[in-house]
Protein backbone atom coordinates (compact mmCIF):
# COMPACT_ATOMS: atom_id res chain seq x y z
CA UNK A 1 0.00 0.00 0.00
CA UNK A 2 1.36 3.43 -0.97
CA UNK A 3 2.07 5.86 1.81
CA UNK A 4 0.75 9.40 1.34
CA UNK A 5 3.17 12.15 2.31
CA UNK A 6 1.99 15.70 2.85
CA UNK A 7 5.00 17.83 1.97
CA UNK A 8 3.28 21.09 2.90
CA UNK A 9 2.39 21.48 6.53
CA UNK A 10 0.57 24.68 7.42
CA UNK A 11 2.10 26.10 10.59
CA UNK A 12 0.17 29.35 10.78
CA UNK A 13 -2.54 29.70 13.40
CA UNK A 14 -4.09 32.74 11.72
CA UNK A 15 -4.99 33.82 8.21
CA UNK A 16 -2.76 36.44 6.59
CA UNK A 17 -4.76 39.52 5.73
CA UNK A 18 -3.79 41.82 2.86
CA UNK A 19 -2.95 45.17 4.40
CA UNK A 20 -1.60 47.85 2.07
CA UNK A 21 -0.24 50.12 4.80
CA UNK A 22 3.12 51.74 5.54
CA UNK A 23 5.35 50.89 8.41
CA UNK A 24 8.56 52.27 9.81
CA UNK A 25 11.02 49.89 11.42
CA UNK A 26 14.17 50.43 13.41
CA UNK A 27 16.79 47.72 13.74
CA UNK A 28 17.45 47.60 17.49
CA UNK A 29 21.14 46.63 17.05
CA UNK A 30 22.15 49.06 14.29
CA UNK A 31 19.71 51.86 15.08
CA UNK A 32 18.98 52.21 11.36
CA UNK A 33 15.41 53.21 10.45
CA UNK A 34 13.61 52.40 7.19
CA UNK A 35 10.15 52.68 5.69
CA UNK A 36 8.44 49.68 4.11
CA UNK A 37 5.21 48.59 2.46
CA UNK A 38 3.20 45.98 4.35
CA UNK A 39 1.92 43.15 2.17
CA UNK A 40 -0.03 41.21 4.76
CA UNK A 41 -0.56 40.97 8.48
CA UNK A 42 -1.91 38.61 11.15
CA UNK A 43 -2.24 38.77 14.93
CA UNK A 44 1.19 37.11 15.16
CA UNK A 45 3.21 38.98 12.57
CA UNK A 46 3.65 41.02 9.43
CA UNK A 47 5.20 40.60 5.98
CA UNK A 48 6.70 43.63 4.30
CA UNK A 49 8.83 44.54 1.29
CA UNK A 50 11.98 46.63 1.50
CA UNK A 51 15.31 47.26 -0.25
CA UNK A 52 17.18 46.90 3.08
CA UNK A 53 19.82 44.26 2.30
CA UNK A 54 21.46 44.59 5.73
CA UNK A 55 18.40 43.29 7.60
CA UNK A 56 18.84 39.64 8.49
CA UNK A 57 17.33 36.67 10.27
CA UNK A 58 16.85 37.05 14.02
CA UNK A 59 17.26 40.85 13.90
CA UNK A 60 15.10 42.58 16.48
CA UNK A 61 12.95 45.46 15.27
CA UNK A 62 10.86 48.25 16.68
CA UNK A 63 7.86 48.78 14.40
CA UNK A 64 5.47 51.65 13.82
CA UNK A 65 2.38 50.67 11.79
CA UNK A 66 0.45 53.53 10.21
CA UNK A 67 -3.14 52.32 10.52
CA UNK A 68 -5.66 54.24 8.38
CA UNK A 69 -8.07 56.43 10.37
CA UNK A 70 -6.35 55.57 13.68
CA UNK A 71 -5.55 58.44 16.04
CA UNK A 72 -2.01 57.10 16.59
CA UNK A 73 0.38 54.64 14.96
CA UNK A 74 0.58 51.14 16.42
CA UNK A 75 3.95 50.50 18.07
CA UNK A 76 5.25 46.95 18.30
CA UNK A 77 8.41 44.89 18.61
CA UNK A 78 9.27 41.89 16.49
CA UNK A 79 11.92 39.54 15.21
CA UNK A 80 12.83 38.70 11.60
CA UNK A 81 11.93 35.03 11.07
CA UNK A 82 12.48 34.82 7.31
CA UNK A 83 13.87 36.80 4.38
CA UNK A 84 13.30 36.21 0.67
CA UNK A 85 14.68 38.04 -2.36
CA UNK A 86 11.87 38.74 -4.82
CA UNK A 87 13.93 38.17 -7.98
CA UNK A 88 17.49 37.51 -9.12
CA UNK A 89 18.02 41.17 -10.09
CA UNK A 90 20.69 42.91 -7.99
CA UNK A 91 18.30 45.76 -7.22
CA UNK A 92 15.42 43.46 -6.33
CA UNK A 93 13.69 44.14 -3.00
CA UNK A 94 13.22 41.56 -0.26
CA UNK A 95 10.17 40.26 1.54
CA UNK A 96 10.61 39.89 5.30
CA UNK A 97 8.49 37.92 7.73
CA UNK A 98 8.35 39.43 11.21
CA UNK A 99 6.96 37.71 14.29
CA UNK A 100 5.54 40.13 16.85
CA UNK A 101 7.02 39.82 20.33
CA UNK A 102 5.10 42.74 21.82
CA UNK A 103 2.42 45.28 20.92
CA UNK A 104 2.18 48.31 23.19
CA UNK A 105 -0.80 48.08 25.54
CA UNK A 106 -2.09 51.50 24.43
CA UNK A 107 -2.19 50.25 20.81
CA UNK A 108 -3.69 46.75 21.20
CA UNK A 109 -7.30 47.86 20.75
CA UNK A 110 -6.40 49.89 17.64
CA UNK A 111 -4.52 46.90 16.22
CA UNK A 112 -7.32 44.41 16.96
CA UNK A 113 -9.97 46.72 15.49
CA UNK A 114 -7.85 47.09 12.35
CA UNK A 115 -7.59 43.28 11.99
CA UNK A 116 -11.34 42.87 12.55
CA UNK A 117 -12.06 45.50 9.90
CA UNK A 118 -9.78 43.67 7.46
CA UNK A 119 -11.57 40.37 8.12
CA UNK A 120 -15.00 42.00 7.83
CA UNK A 121 -14.07 43.47 4.45
CA UNK A 122 -12.75 40.21 2.96
CA UNK A 123 -14.78 38.68 0.15
CA UNK A 124 -17.35 36.21 1.58
CA UNK A 125 -15.55 33.05 0.37
CA UNK A 126 -12.21 34.16 1.80
CA UNK A 127 -13.65 34.70 5.28
CA UNK A 128 -14.59 31.04 5.65
CA UNK A 129 -11.79 29.37 3.75
CA UNK A 130 -13.94 29.13 0.62
CA UNK A 131 -16.67 27.16 2.45
CA UNK A 132 -20.27 28.21 2.75
CA UNK A 133 -21.39 28.79 6.30
CA UNK A 134 -24.98 28.00 7.30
Amino acid sequence: MAKFEDRHIERRKYIRLPAPIRLTYTNVDSGRTHNADVKDISPEGVRFETQDKALGSSDNLELKLDIPNAPNSVHAKGTVVWKEKLSLEDTSPFDFGIEFSEIEDDNKNTFLKFLCDLIYNLPEGARHGGKKVA
